[in-house]
C-alpha cells in the first residue's frame, strides 16, 4: 500500500519534505552507480560501507568491512574474535549514522518510505515548521539506529533505510492530526481507499512487518525483529516529541480538512 495524499490542507510548500525525497533519491541512485541495481538496489559493499553497524557503535575504534570467510563473503569487523590484522577503510561510524537513513535496501523500500514521507511529512512540516521537522527528522532515524544498537550491540549487519526516520514522522504526524484521513492505494491493482491517520499507521508497520520478515525490504541477513524493533524506536521517538516540536503547545484538528477521496 502507498500514500497519496491526506485531508489536511497545506498553507504553504512543503520545501523541507520535497528536499528530503529529493535526497533519499540522490542517495539511492548514488549508491547503485558503482554496483548493484535499480531494482535491487546497491551492492553488499556499499551497504556496509555506507549502512549503520550496530557493533561499530558498541565498540567504538573498531571499523567492519565485507571480507572473505572461508568460501563466502562476511561482514568482519577489527577488534572481533577470530578477526585478524586490519580491517579495509571505511567511511567514519558517525558519518554511517546519517548515510544509512538516506541510503535504501532496494526500489520498493525507498519507494513505500518516501510515498509515506511526501504525504505525511508534507502537513507536519506545516504543522511545526521546517526547520523543526527536519529535526524530528534526522533525531527519529537516529533514536531507531540507537534502538538497533541497544538491542543487539554485537550485530554486524548494517542498518539501513529511511523507514525510522519515517516512522517518527508517522509518529508525529497522528498526533498533530488524530482526525485526518489519508488516501492509500494498492499495487498492482490500483485500489484507492480512505483510511483514519491511525488506521494508515497501522497499515504500514503490518507492511513493514511483513516485508522485514520476508527480507523484502531488509539487509539479507538481518534479523527480522530487531530491524522491526528499530521503526517502533523511530515511532515513539515521534509520538512522544512532537509536542514538543510544535510551534503551539495545542496541536488540534485538521485545518480545512475536506475529503481525501477523488
Amino acid at each position: 500500500m502507498f500514500a497519496l495524499r491526506d485531508s489536511v490542507r497545506l498553507t504553504r510548500r512543503p520545501l523541507v519534505t520535497l528536499a528530503l525525497v529529493a535526497a533519499n533519491v540522490i542517495a539511492y541512485l548514488l549508491a547503485i552507480r558503482h554496483g548493484g541495481s535499480l531494482i535491487d538496489g546497491p551492492s553488499s559493499e556499499t551497504v556496509v560501507a555506507y549502512g549503520a553497524i550496530p557493533y561499530e557503535f558498541a565498540h567504538l575504534g573498531s571499523h567492519c568491512a565485507l571480507g572473505a570467510a572461508g568460501f563466502s563473503q562476511s561482514v568482519l569487523c577489527s577488534g572481533q574474535a577470530g578477526v585478524r590484522g586490519t580491517v579495509a577503510p571505511q567511511p567514519a561510524t558517525w558519518q554511517t549514522a546519517f548515510s544509512s537513513i538516506f541510503v535504501n535496501k532496494n526500489a520498493l523500500a525507498i519507494l513505500l518510505a518516501m510515498s509515506f514521507l511526501a504525504v505525511f511529512g508534507a502537513t507536519l512540516e506545516d504543522t511545526i515548521g521546517r526547520l523543526r521537522f527536519l529535526a524530528l527528522y534526522l533525531l527519529g532515524g537516529l533514536a531507531a539506529l540507537a534502538l538497533a544498537v541497544a538491542a543487539n550491540p554485537g550485530s554486524v549487519t548494517p542498518a539501513l533505510g529511511a523507514a525510522g526516520a519515517v516512522a517518527a514522522v508517522l509518529g508525529g504526524y497522528v498526533v498533530a492530526h488524530p482526525r485526518a484521513r489519508v488516501l492509500m492505494t494498492s499495487m498492482p491493482l490500483l485500489r484507492r481507499r480512505e483510511l483514519p491517520a491511525w488506521g494508515a499507521l497501522l497499515l504500514w508497520l503490518a507492511l513493514e512487518l511483513v516485508l522485514g520478515l520476508t527480507q523484502v525490504i531488509t539487509p539479507a541477513g538481518s534479523p527480522a525483529g530487531v530491524v522491526y524493533c528499530t521503526q517502533l524506536g523511530g515511532l515513539a521517538f515521534g509520538l512522544l516529541t512532537v509536542r514538543a516540536f510544535a510551534r503551539t503547545q495545542t496541536l488540534g484538528p485538521p485545518r480545512a480538512a475536506h475529503s481525501g477521496a477523488p
